[in-house]
């Protein structure tokens, strides 16, 4: 049976090596705290405005600003800034915490055109972090949707799933 980290490189397209870049550059101290702020607020701009309704009401109980701040304090922290996400809720739980969103392929994809229409109008966002960030973007949204292929029923009513976090 393939990993999550198999399965999501194999449906992203991104190789883990491409994928985990982004812990060889500390990004934060190369973009910094506004940047951060401000691509996650470009991004939810676009998400709230989307034109599909099916798209828009994964987020429908989900207030916008909260979700700004949700984002950019993870991304912060994923990208080596301190640990804002945590302090204030936790672990991240990438997956955990998107398990009551239906993270098709199709919603998968229609968040990547979002993130990377953010992230190219984010003026601040080298050309090379840009890369580095899409690319991990890419690969750990798709291990959000790989998930429900891999958990296995052992019995009618027991399932098991093993998760492995490489990069925590």
């Amino acid at each position: 049976m393939q990993s999550l980290q198999e399965k999501a490189s194999e449906w992203s397209g991104v190789d883990s090596a491409d994928a985990f870049a982004i812990d060889n550059t500390n990004l934060f101290q190369k973009l910094g705290l506004q940047t951060f702020i401000n691509l996650s607020t470009n991004f939810y701009n676009r998400v709230y405005d989307d034109e599909e309704e099916w798209f828009r009401s994964i987020f429908v109980n989900s207030k916008k600003e909260e979700a700004i701040q949700n984002q950019y304090e993870f991304f912060v922290q994923r990208m080596g800034g301190p640990p804002l996400f945590s302090q204030r809720k936790g672990h991240p739980a990438l997956i955990g915490r998107h398990r009551p969103f239906p993270v098709t392929h199709q919603a998968a994809e229609r968040w990547l055109h979002h993130m990377e229409k953010a992230v190219d109008s984010t003026s601040d966002i080298d050309d090379d972090s840009k890369i580095k960030m899409m690319n991990f973007f890419r690969h750990e949204l798709h291990q959000i949707t790989s998930l429900p292929i891999l958990i296995k029923p052992i019995s009618n009513s027991i399932r098991v799933l093993v998760i492995y976090f490489p990069s925590w």
